[in-house]
């Protein structure tokens, strides 16, 4: 890193991704400070670890010491609106002001950069693959897209190794500042259309950010995706899936008591019983590329086993919140229709003989007016379905976009349209069994409500 800044200051500091990013230049010894627009238990978390917050956009709340053009770094996350007063006083002033993913960038060119991107399942694959080799002899430092449960943060620092597991971010074209030395490419699909425009351009810039794996590297490849990938000489390549024709994969999967286990498939070795502690089919596969990874990088076959049973998953990734023994309580994150689909089905093989029950918010206008009869047909899986308003983010409204989109179109009867605040009121009408809230915008902050309403409603018995 460029050794000129001995202070960063983060517009967006709050957001996962940015966050990471201040935590490591707070543990390196860099004075180090932001401003985010609402005060969450992350701000909080970072407050008290020594970071500078504060949530007013005005110029006059950042702190004396963030004056110094000289001394002080800007970084910006593309949420940010131009106009923001904060960052038009670093502009009038002459502050050097870089992206989130330039800063990343800067960290992965200094290191061996092991990268996972796709437009689902990253997130668990690389805290998976984190976890793998942070536990093992070769340790490595992290920078994740959530907030791992095993070590309650998103960022893992090693004095001892110069791996690093970074979630590469294709919103905004955000990963092709990474310098991968291997790479995994979990999903393609049209999503982030805002940006890309089409299809043919999401696939370009993944075929983009292939080309910058190092020589020497490798690329390991979901076998669903259908790509030509341009690859460096030197750079090697593997697939990996469920399939059999894949280099990497699962085999014998069964289901026992609610677990599941499975052998993983190396182009030279099988390593059998692998108990996955975090019991969804969709893990399956995920575990299948952080295995991978951590294997092409010398962690042991005893090192990986151990490993993926003690991998106790990702906040708001298919977390049990609550467990009554009568009803199971889950929270997850899916927020695109492949992600919704996939969940479901996981959680219907899991739970084959349940009534499923689904609570879930849209998260952007565009991905919704993009994707309303997928949403739908994915939603339509359930047993029964409470459909939220849309959660905007950075968006404004966009005319004759709603819920209802989704709703006219989703084919089970048993279907409600409400918002958040009649939510704990229609609950109390319903027969539940499994309940799932999933969404990207802020039902997360729902979820201490709807347990504290179950522990109420139906008792405690073993609540995880």
């Amino acid at each position: 890193m460029n050794d000129k800044f001995s202070q960063y200051y983060f517009l967006g500091i709050g957001g996962i991704g940015m966050s990471a990013i201040a935590r490591y230049f707070n543990a390196k010894g860099y004075a180090v400070g932001g401003y985010d627009r609402t005060e969450t238990k992350l701000t909080n978390d970072l407050t008290a670890e020594g970071v500078e917050v504060n949530y007013e956009e005005s110029e006059t709340v950042i702190p004396d010491r963030f004056r110094d053009a000289k001394k002080t770094l800007v970084v910006i996350t593309p949420a940010v609106q131009s106009d923001h007063a904060q960052l038009e006083y670093f502009r009038n002033h002459n502050f050097k002001i870089l992206k989130r993913s330039e800063i990343l960038g800067e960290i992965t060119r200094s290191s061996k950069a092991i990268c996972i991107a796709g437009t689902h399942g990253k997130t668990t694959t690389s805290t998976m693959t984190a976890h793998l080799m942070h536990q093992s002899h070769v340790e490595c430092s992290a920078f994740l897209g959530g907030i791992s449960n095993n070590y309650n943060t998103n960022l893992l620092i090693s004095t001892q190794s110069n791996f690093v597991v970074v979630e590469a971010d294709e919103y905004d074209r955000s990963f092709h500042h990474l310098t991968p030395y291997m790479a995994v490419i979990t999903s393609l699909e049209a999503d982030h259309l805002d940006i890309y425009g089409t299809y043919e351009a999401v696939i370009e810039s993944f075929q983009h950010f292939a080309s910058l794996i190092t020589p020497g590297g490798a690329l390991i490849l979901n076998e669903k995706i259908n790509i030509e990938p341009k690859l460096n000489k030197g750079v090697k390549f593997f697939t990996y899936g469920m399939n059999e024709t894949s280099d990497f994969h699962a085999n014998n999967i069964r289901i026992i008591k609610e677990n599941i286990y499975f052998d993983f498939v190396t182009p030279t070795e099988t390593i059998h019983d692998i108990r996955l502690a975090v019991p969804v089919m969709i893990n399956v596969e995920n575990g299948v590329a952080a295995m991978a990874l951590a294997w092409l990088n010398g962690v042991s076959t005893e090192e990986i086993r151990t490993a993926m049973s003690t991998f106790s998953g990702i906040y708001r990734r298919f977390n049990i919140v609550f467990n009554s023994g009568k009803v199971v309580y889950m929270d997850d994150y899916a927020h695109h229709p492949s992600e919704l689909k996939a969940s479901i089905s996981s959680i219907r093989q899991l739970y084959s003989d349940r009534k499923i029950t689904g609570i879930f918010q849209p998260h952007l206008y565009s991905r919704t007016r993009d994707f309303a009869p997928e949403f739908a047909e994915a939603l339509s899986d359930l047993d029964e379905l409470i459909l939220l308003d849309i959660y905007p983010a950075r968006e404004l409204p966009i005319e004759g976009v709603t819920s209802e989109l989704i709703m006219k179109d989703v084919s089970i009867p048993d279907k409600t349209l409400t918002s958040k605040e009649n939510l704990l009121i229609l609950l109390d009408q319903k027969e539940l069994d499994v309940l799932v809230t999933f969404g990207a915008g802020d039902i997360d902050k729902m979820v201490p409500e709807i347990k504290k309403y179950l522990k109420e409603r139906f008792g405690n018995n073993s609540e995880k």
